[in-house]
């Protein structure tokens, strides 16, 4: 069986010894290009070799480059090295050449090597201390990244890519934040150059040896932050010597700001104000942090636990996103979740899933989710107008009972059953109640405000007016 080695060439000064075993000894070595430096050594050393330099100016695209050089290596009739500069091909190209190899029965091994950013490390003016450290690719930005953790991003070969690569990192670094560019010289030595993040794209000399690498940021230098930075402070205000009263909270002692929290987030969205929506969801992610500390505490669940429960819910409650199912709309949607979440809380009948939906809900939502589920198995009016014609039964009840002076539990039964009937018929002409009754709230608000005023013009008080007068500035307002 044929074998085509991918053997990553890293800088001339630090090409690894089962790389340059292998490179000195193929049957047909190729070179990814002549023109970097890396492939100094291979040219001062007299190596045959064949050059994909030919194929990088005559591809129309990096797709197409791709592919040409898949089948240049897989159509040697002998062993082929594929000799590249840095830390390896990028993952097209890898992928090209597998595709490739699998095709034409050849194997493919790709020899460890280390890359641009370990040599470039060796050209700061301190090292950096020992630890974490990640190194990416320029292309792989952006992404999500940790701001305190050190950073190497190599291959930024031009001021375009490094452009690119400024912008990803301000989403999560300062514009002063201090950073070194490296560059590589003809011989393969690294320079490291400080500079503040936001001159990046200023400089000149880029090409695919140029390496950028930032030290930890302490949590004092960020003036951004993600769900980490959250926690930490979290962390803080709740470890001795943090705050007392954030220390003292306890669930129950937070449920009142949870609930109001939210009503916060819903108000900013009805006003459409979205600075205030930002502000107001982060007031709201608090609290989630908040629990899932008091639980870290606990050694019971942590802040991942709550994110891997949800994306595992959410994943299983997408088969049509996350596996085969196909759907014909958002209706067959909401009928898989329907039953997907039945199944997962082990709800075999709808008194199951009745009675599975929260106490705690507001008694317009509840009522609503309840009627749902009843209509989920076809027990539910065929329009609006039979939950209208019941709307009005309930009313004479009410009425009947009133006028019988029934009792005050009796009455607030024939209440209940009336604002049920309500929301049933809110369901049915597609209008959320709670919505609905806020704006007429709202309403009432703005006109009684209104009336007011008119009233006091007229050098009048709405004490000193009987029920009929206050109808008659009413209907003004009205009008």
């Amino acid at each position: 069986m044929k074998t085509i080695t991918i053997a990553p060439l890293a800088t001339p000064k630090s090409i690894s010894l089962a790389v340059w075993d292998a490179v000195t000894h193929a049957p047909h070595l190729f070179l990814q290009t002549a023109e970097h430096p890396s492939a100094r050594r291979i040219v001062e050393a007299g190596l045959p070799f064949q050059s994909m330099d030919d194929l990088y100016e005559s591809a129309e695209d990096f797709d197409a480059l791709a592919a040409a050089i898949a089948v240049r290596l897989c159509t040697c009739e002998e062993d082929a090295v594929y000799a590249v500069p840095g830390r390896g091909v990028g993952t097209a190209q890898l992928e090209a050449i597998r595709s490739a190899a699998e095709r034409s029965g050849a194997r493919l091994t790709i020899l460890p090597a280390s890359g641009y950013a370990e040599a470039a490390l060796a050209a700061l003016p301190a090292p950096l201390p020992a630890g974490d450290l990640r190194i990416l690719p320029a292309t792989a930005l952006p992404c999500r990244l940790d701001p305190y953790v050190p950073l190497c991003i190599e291959e930024i070969d031009t001021r375009m890519r490094a452009s690119e690569v400024k912008l990803a990192l301000l989403e999560y670094y300062p514009d002063e934040f201090p950073v070194f560019l490296c560059t590589m010289d003809a011989e393969g030595a690294y320079t490291a150059r400080p500079l503040p993040l936001y001159e990046l794209d200023r400089q000149d000399g880029f090409f695919a040896a140029s390496v950028l690498i930032l030290e930890a940021a302490s949590f004092d230098a960020l003036t951004r932050h993600g769900v980490d930075g959250l926690e930490r402070v979290m962390k803080r205000l709740r470890a001795p010597g943090g705050c007392p009263w954030d220390a003292e909270q306890t669930h129950e002692s937070l449920r009142g700001d949870l609930l109001e929290e939210a009503y916060e987030v819903l108000d900013a969205i009805d006003r459409e104000d979205t600075d205030a929506l930002c502000e107001e969801l982060g007031d709201l992610l608090l609290q989630v942090v908040f629990h899932a500390e008091i639980e870290e505490e606990l050694s019971e669940f942590n802040f991942r636990d709550v994110c891997t429960g949800i994306v595992q819910k959410l994943v299983y409650r997408h088969p049509h996103v996350f596996g085969t199912t196909r759907v014909s709309g958002s209706d067959e949607v909401l009928v898989n979740w329907e039953n997907l979440k039945k199944k997962e809380k082990h709800q075999e009948t709808v008194a199951d899933m009745m009675n599975a939906v929260p106490r705690g809900f507001p008694a317009l939502m509840r009522a609503k989710k309840v009627q749902k589920k009843a209509a989920h198995v076809g027990f539910d009016w065929p329009d609006a107008n039979g939950a209208l014609d019941k709307v009005e039964e309930e009313t004479q009840e009410l009425r009947e009972a009133a006028a019988n002076g029934e009792g005050e539990a009796r009455i607030a039964e024939e209440l209940g059953d009336l604002l049920f009937s309500v929301v049933n018929a809110a369901r049915l002409l597609h209008v959320d109640g709670e919505l609905a009754l806020t704006a007429a709230t709202e309403k009432f608000v703005m006109r009684f405000t209104k009336m007011e005023q008119l009233v006091l013009s007229e050098g009048l008080s709405l004490e000193a007016l009987s029920l009929d007068a206050l109808d008659v500035f009413w209907e003004r307002v009205k009008s």
